[in-house]
Formats: structure tokens, C-alpha cells, sequence
């Protein structure tokens, strides 16, 4: 069976060009959590401890009843390509530039940061933007 992958590799997912806010904001908490609460709980609570297929299965588990440690419905999930974390509502509304290690970790970075604009300069690692909320 096909493995599809949404990680990346030392790269810097900056803001979306249209992201409404010029501030990183924590997604607001509510009864049954959204993607972007589970994405920001997942990645804010342990830094560089997650890949993004990490991150997008077990979001995907939690809002579906799912084990996390069923490898099964984890290989089901990735035989078909699914959405990468540039289109995440962290990067797309929320202001969370998102960093991937050299070993394809994920780790929040406020885009109103030090950190932020470091990483947006540095030509040693892949830059990509996260998907734009609605068309140009």
C-alpha cells in the first residue's frame, strides 16, 4: 500500500499572504475542538516532538474515535494523500508560521516573533506559505 506523506524537511511554512491577523493567536478552545485547536494543542504542548503525519493523524484520531496506535487505520489514512499542514488555520488565520526540523519535527513560531523573522530570512532552509483562505 501506498504511503503519502505530508512532511516536510528543514522548511519554514510562513503565514498565508491573506491572514487576517498581523499576530500569532492562540485558535479559540470550544466543547469539541476544531482542527486548528487540535493542530495547536498537539504542536504548541511539545515542540519538535511531532511530524506533521504525526500531527494530521492524530487530529484525524481524536475528532474520529481512532487509537493512536491502531498502525492499521494509520496506514488507511496515508494510502490516500491528505491536506499537508500548509493548509492548517494556524498559518491561514491564526498568524503561526510553522517549523519543520532537519528530522521533519513541527514547532509553532508567532509570526510577530524574533524567531519568525529569523527563520522567514534564512536561505538555508525551504520556504513555502501556507495556502491562501480564499481565492486571489
Amino acid at each position: 500500500m501506498a504511503h503519502h506523506t505530508t512532511n516536510y524537511l528543514t522548511t519554514f511554512i510562513e503565514v498565508a499572504d491573506d491572514c487576517p491577523t498581523d499576530h500569532a493567536v492562540e485558535p479559540p478552545a470550544s466543547e469539541k475542538p476544531t482542527i486548528a485547536a487540535l493542530h495547536y494543542r498537539l504542536i504548541a504542548e511539545q515542540p519538535y516532538a511531532r511530524t506533521s503525519d504525526d500531527v494530521i493523524f492524530e487530529t484525524y484520531a481524536q475528532r474520529n474515535g481512532v487509537a493512536l496506535d491502531d498502525t492499521a487505520a494509520r496506514d488507511a489514512f496515508f494510502s490516500k494523500g491528505q491536506p499537508c499542514l500548509r493548509s492548517s488555520p494556524l498559518g491561514k488565520r491564526y498568524g503561526w508560521g510553522l517549523h519543520h526540523d532537519d528530522e521533519g519535527r513541527v514547532a509553532l513560531v508567532a509570526r510577530d516573533s524574533e524567531q519568525y523573522a529569523l527563520l522567514a530570512a534564512d536561505p538555508a532552509i525551504a520556504h513555502t506559505r501556507a495556502m491562501r483562505g480564499r481565492r486571489a
